[in-house]
């Protein structure tokens, strides 16, 4: 008779000490780049200007101050009416293309994911040309004022269409095909499908939607600021308090009014996310609708319009940018590209929105991926694990603009031995990265837990560094979404606002603030010039994206297809 004795755990290697080493600098890292500064920006909200110490002082001033409580409801209303807005013309976009046969769905989709290119103001700086007093359309509004909430409105219905169809695509595509061939079968009208299967197979999906646009709305700086007019917003009521006032007590005291909307509301997507992925069972088969006539020229009608609403928003930036002096002289030049009245150049700016996005999408996406193969496959790292998965999760709910001004409370202050940091380049970089990880992260933590667990066991065996199976195994199977964390990161960075608008300095001025600043000088068609070079860039690049990830998919993954 033979007894198996349990074999006694492998002793911890070089490589064991070295992940548990990284992960705890992970761990620091967060700490310093998010959960110091926000802990730093709650202190500053319970002092005055001084810097005395006020308790709930500025939280009661600003309940007791009738223009910011204003500010508050103009926020709530303006974002729960573009979240009904975009929520409804995604869901019937997200339907046309995968609950319908028309033609054309693969080119409706790139249309609707060109907002993403754009920084959020040139929603707003194309709809003054629009709309504004001298208006190409400005009669379709019927005399309503377009600086204000309509214009808000409109411009953030533009830049947040895509989150929303994004998501809904995707709780659309997790349809389970029995159950519309059993509706089929059993003589079910199409009406009936929609309302008794389509609606509720993606219920969750369009909660999901309408807590995320309505986040983003509601911290959204950039419509606001160039369309917004005499409306106040909380947002920019934080950018007037601080730049404006210099009252940071009170703008910190703001920032965590602007901050509790965002928690609860990114708590609730994760909510419904979660019950949305649970909706489809291991048995499901993939839907493919049949072709009907009226149904399917009904959705190609209305991809087409609303194809050509977001083609001439940003179609106007492009052509207001490359006439003389609208709408007077039309004629075409390239005068606005010079940006004269941007302190330095405005070139210089655009350059270092390129050099940010390199720096950020490069230094991210291996801090990205690095940290999130220790966190899915790293062996023996006990709490440090739970704790890093949990930190890299928060700036999910944390608005650009709170970051920032969190920022400037911790890394200017005169005793921080990171003070050298304020006002260059490398603060912007780490800002960006902060700003934006959780989403890179939650994409490569999936592309990772892909791969199956005998990978880590035979490296164990094998005694081989973790190092050796991330560079020969992991990531040129993970390849794709290595190259898709890369371009989330580039075209981020090269259209943020928020988070980098207390931070630049004049040698580190990028192209999207300095948007900002020549609409504030009055050259909009500067700034929809600077706003059109952030497009091109970010196009280009995606052209770049797609043509390098078929080379390198078409040589380094060949076992996809055999």
């Amino acid at each position: 008779m033979r007894l198996a004795l349990p074999l006694a755990p492998l002793a911890p290697t070089r490589g064991d000490w070295v992940a548990r080493a990284l992960m705890a600098l992970g761990v620091l890292a967060i700490v310093a780049g998010l959960v110091l500064p926000l802990f730093v920006l709650g202190e500053r909200a319970f002092l005055d200007r001084a810097g005395q110490w006020i308790g709930g002082g500025n939280f009661l001033a600003y309940v007791g101050n009738p223009a910011l409580r204003i500010a508050l409801w103009h926020s709530l209303w303006v974002s729960a009416l573009a979240t009904l807005i975009v929520v409804t013309l995604a869901f019937f976009a997200a339907w046309a293309v995968t609950r319908t046969a028309m033609p054309g769905r693969g080119l409706f989709r790139v249309v609707l994911f060109l907002p993403l290119l754009a920084p959020s103001l040139l929603a707003g700086l194309s709809l003054v040309y629009w709309f504004g007093a001298q208006g190409a359309a400005k009669g379709l509004l019927f005399g309503a004022p377009l600086y204000g909430a309509v214009g808000i409105v409109l411009g953030s219905c533009f830049w947040t269409l895509p989150h929303a169809f994004l998501i809904l695509i995707t709780a659309f595509a997790n349809a389970d095909g029995r159950v519309y061939e059993a509706a089929r079968v059993l003589g079910a009208s199409p009406f009936r499908v929609f309302r008794t299967v389509t609606l509720p197979s993606v219920r969750y999906g369009v909660v999901s939607a309408g807590f995320v646009v309505f986040t983003l709305v509601f911290t959204d700086f950039g419509v606001p600021k160039v369309i917004g007019g005499s409306y106040n917003m909380v947002a920019t009521d934080i950018y007037k308090q601080v730049i404006g006032q210099q009252n940071f007590g009170m703008g910190a005291a703001i920032s965590l009014m602007l901050l509790l909307p965002a928690v609860l509301s990114f708590f609730a997507e994760r909510w419904a996310s979660k019950r949305q992925d649970a909706g489809l069972g291991s048995r499901a088969t993939r839907h493919v609708p049949a072709p009907g006539p009226w149904r399917d020229r009904c959705a190609a009608a209305y991809a087409l319009l609303l194809s050509g609403l977001i083609l001439a928003m940003i179609g106007m930036a492009f052509y207001a940018s490359l006439v003389k002096y609208w709408p007077y002289d039309l004629s075409p030049t390239l005068a606005h590209y010079r940006f004269e009245s941007v302190p330095g150049s405005g070139w210089r700016a655009f350059g270092n929105s390129l050099r940010l996005a390199l720096y950020v999408a490069c230094i991210g996406t291996a801090c990205v991926f690095l940290w999130a193969y220790l966190t899915e496959k790293g062996r023996s790292l006990g709490a440090l694990r739970g704790l890093f998965r949990f930190l890299v999760m928060l700036p999910l709910a944390i608005p650009g603009l709170v970051l920032g001004l969190g920022y400037v409370f911790f890394f200017n202050a005169p005793g921080n031995p990171l003070n050298a940091l304020y006002g260059g380049m490398a603060l912007l970089v780490l800002c960006t990265i902060v700003h934006f990880y959780s989403v890179a992260q939650l994409t490569a933590a999936s592309a990772i837990n892909q791969l199956d667990r005998e990978f880590e066991s035979a490296s164990s065996m094998l005694r081989a560094p973790f190092w050796r199976l991330l560079g020969r195994v992991t990531l040129p199977v993970c390849l794709p979404a290595v190259l898709d964390v890369w371009f989330y990161l580039f075209v981020n960075a090269m259209t943020t606002v928020s988070a980098v608008i207390f931070l630049y300095s004049p040698d580190t001025m990028l192209a999207s603030v300095a948007a900002l600043n020549l609409d504030d000088s009055g050259e909009t068609a500067g700034a929809a010039a600077m706003a059109s070079l952030i497009v091109v860039a970010c196009a280009l690049v995606r052209l770049a994206h797609w043509a390098v990830s078929r080379y390198l998919l078409a040589r380094m993954q060949r076992w996809r297809n055999p």
